[in-house]
């Protein structure tokens, strides 16, 4: 699944080789005319890379200056390499290879596999996670899902970082990687990961790299082979390339330096996964004579939300932020990004989906809208919101569109009508392409008007309804074309996985939208322990969380609105603030770098609580600084904030009480169905144990006692306070 882009899908090849420069600006131009050489291209969001690139690539061609053949482009995923492919047909340069870095080098290995290793390449497996499991059974190390997801995640690293498993626990220390279990279990895990694979006789997704970087150092006649091959590459998004990426690249080059690099350390969100800018960054000191551009004219986005991805820059630090592009927007003027604070998680959702409602039936197409959050976990509170709002959504990450069963059997019935049309009477009265997919697709479901609702129906509709626009597309693009052609690119696309546009909101994490872009964003859950994340400690860490903001940001075309709830649950204490990064950038938020918006254009909006009123959004007070009743040392630890004292100041708890509590707490987790902290956290039952409260006035002081938890909870803790069980009372009594 995408989102919507603003292009004419199958624009005019053009004539010569002078007319692919056309409809550049200046610094594009210079790109596309540095031919040979080292050629570094920094290139900022939405400054329109991929058109230099491709314009590059295609000139070349077109002016007999690179053979087709001779051409290698890499991305980092099938969708962009698709895009690539289909730009560079459009531009009259069919022939280029356009590729991941992996594809590419499963095509090698597969074709040098018999003549270097023998035999035949072992089985690729779709999804490590299955053997992983079985790996952690084999060494008697219990896992968890999550644990289970996490080790997997250190495997992969460690691969793309050319670790082995003796130096595993060296290497995360060195790379500041918090390992989900102890270094040596990993360490343990991974080495019979690796023996499990050699048993079965099959390789995974790193292998193919690694397996590629093997043959081609071991056998310099399968290298000199692909050097003879390829003669010029391209490398795009080339800040999230890896280690063993990067060697893959030198074995691919030789001692040649015909190399085209593009990138831009500000978008640097995947170093988990082991890339690293570093290799952009030391470009110009490992090719010295290197032609550098650098793209700052801003096509995507309006001044407003320009000025906002500039601002949040300003303020990062560090090796990437030392690179930093200052953008300028080519667009005209647009609203100011519009700001809300709401009471809880469920009101953010709610408001969120208001408002989405309201552009969608002011005309906005919901392709044309996104609302982005940090982690997957936040999707199931926006899926819920947009279906009672009656929105249409997509999940980015779901079930890819060429997958879909309805998508299959319509590619079947088109094919069977491109061969067998003459004899279907559906297609009787059809006279051009577009009214022949439209009387093939109806057969499957497909009608001019959408159905009412949401829900399977709604989708399948959906999915149909992008085919049928895709033919429309198609046509006007390609006088004559037939039902044969368009099966024909549906068949590459497929193969790319570059599927049409479905008309539904987009929801996606930040890391799954980059190189995405929609008209309208919603950045939701932009508050302190989400945007940056919890986990996020370092220096390094923290710089790269706000990056992932500034993609964010710059996914928006003209409208974008931030969000952030002060509670996670209706009820619950107003403990969350905005985050840091919004600091001097957002109306009221102080001057901490960028514009100060005081005095500005409106852009702030008081989100509603879930009754709809404007007065649920509570006043925030100034509150004076907590302070340890024990040694009065101002506290900042928001555990130590609960007990309200030092961490290693001496307790006056009630032991029984505490026990009795906890013991009350399992039973209600119990019936509930939830974890016991949900309840109530340690540290608030060790709090309510150091002060004994004896009525509900005194409860309700202890941070963690919300009015909810109040209610649902006084009667029985004051009663285990008093000395008497307490457990009697159901959850809801």
């Amino acid at each position: 699944m995408t989102a919507a882009t603003h292009s004419t899908l199958f624009p005019q090849v053009p004539d010569s080789a002078d007319a692919v420069l056309e409809g550049l600006d200046p610094e594009q131009r210079e790109v596309a005319t540095a031919l040979r050489g080292p050629v570094c291209v920094l290139a900022g969001a939405g400054t329109g890379k991929t058109r230099a690139i491709t314009h590059r690539i295609a000139y070349g061609v077109r002016a007999g200056i690179l053979q087709p053949s001779s051409v290698l482009a890499v991305t980092f995923t099938n969708r962009a390499a698709g895009e690539m492919r289909g730009r560079l047909r459009q531009l009259g340069a069919a022939g280029v290879q356009a590729r991941t870095f992996h594809s590419a080098a499963l095509r090698q290995l597969q074709y040098f596999w018999p003549k270097a290793i023998g035999g035949s390449l072992p089985r690729l497996v779709d999804r490590k996670i299955q053997l992983v499991a079985d790996a952690a059974a084999a060494c008697r190390i219990r896992l968890d899902r999550g644990e289970l997801r996490d080790a997997t995640a250190e495997i992969e690293w460690s691969k793309v970082t050319q670790t082995v498993p003796a130096d595993y626990a060296l290497a995360a220390a060195k790379a500041g990687r918090e390992a989900p279990r102890d270094p040596a279990e990993i360490a343990q895990l991974y080495s019979a990961y690796e023996d499990l694979k050699r048993g079965r006789g099959v390789i995974d997704f790193e292998d193919v790299l690694l397996l590629t970087v093997a043959v081609l150092q071991d056998r310099h006649d399968v290298a000199e082979q692909v050097r003879a091959q390829y003669q010029h590459f391209v490398v795009d998004e080339y800040q999230d390339v890896s280690p063993l990426q990067q060697r893959l690249l030198e074995l691919w080059l030789g001692d040649r330096d015909d190399l085209c690099v593009v990138g831009d350390a500000s978008q640097t969100i995947y170093s988990f996964t082991g890339a690293t800018p570093d290799h952009l960054l030391d470009f110009r000191g490992r090719h010295p004579g290197a032609t550098v551009v650098k793209l700052v004219r801003d096509y995507r986005s309006t001044p407003q939300v320009v000025h906002l991805a500039n601002g949040l820059l300003a303020q990062a630090r560090g090796r990437a932020a030392d690179h930093r592009l200052e953008l300028v927007s080519q667009r005209p003027a647009g609203p100011e990004p519009v700001y809300t604070e709401y009471t809880d998680e469920p009101a953010e959702a709610e408001g969120a989906a208001r408002r989405i409602r309201e552009l969608i039936d002011s005309g906005v197409p919901a392709a044309e809208i996104a609302v982005l959050f940090r982690t997957n976990a936040q999707s199931e509170t926006y899926e819920q919101a947009l279906a009672d709002a009656g929105v249409p959504y997509q999940l980015r990450g779901a079930e890819r569109f060429f997958d879909r069963p309805e998508v299959r059997k319509a590619g079947s019935s088109l094919r069977a009508a491109a061969r067998f049309g003459g004899n279907d009477s559906l297609l009787d009265d059809a006279v051009d392409l577009p009214s022949q997919v439209r009387a093939v697709l109806s057969g499957e479901g497909w009608t001019p008007q959408p159905p009412a609702g949401s829900g399977a129906v709604r989708e399948r509709w959906e999915s149909l309804a992008a085919l049928v626009n895709l033919a429309q597309d198609f046509a006007a693009a390609r006088a004559g074309a037939t039902l044969s052609d368009l099966v024909t690119e549906l068949d590459e696309r497929a193969g790319a996985q570059h599927a049409p546009t479905v008309q539904g909101v987009t929801l996606a994490s930040l890391h799954s939208a980059k190189g995405l872009e929609w008209d309208v964003v919603f950045l939701v859950g932009v508050a302190e322990g989400m945007m940056p994340i919890t986990y996020a400690k370092t220096d390094e860490q923290i710089e790269e969380e706000r990056r992932l903001l500034y993609v964010g940001v710059t996914r928006a075309r003209e409208h974008l609105y931030l969000s952030w709830a002060l509670a996670r649950s209706p009820g619950g204490r107003p403990s969350r603030r905005p985050s840091r990064f919004l600091k001097g950038l957002r109306p009221g938020s102080g001057t901490a770098g960028g514009r100060t918006a005081a005095g500005g254009p409106g852009g702030v909006e008081r989100g509603f609580g879930r009754g709809g009123a404007a007065a649920a959004v509570p006043r925030r007070t100034q509150r004076t600084p907590a302070r340890c009743r024990v040694c009065g040392r101002t506290l900042t630890d928001a555990g130590e904030m609960k007990l309200m004292r030092c961490e290693d100041c001496p307790s006056d708890m009630d032991e029984g009480v505490y026990e009795r509590l906890r013991e009350w707490r399992a039973i209600q987790a119990g019936r509930s169905g939830q974890p016991a902290f949900c309840v109530f956290t340690d540290k608030t039952l060790m709090a309510i144990a150091e002060s004994v409260p004896e009525d509900e006035r005194e409860l309700a002081r202890i941070p963690g006692v919300g009015a909810r938890k109040l209610n649902r909870y006084g009667a029985d803790v004051l009663a285990i306070c008093a000395g008497q069980s307490g457990v009697g009372r159901d959850e809801d009594g």
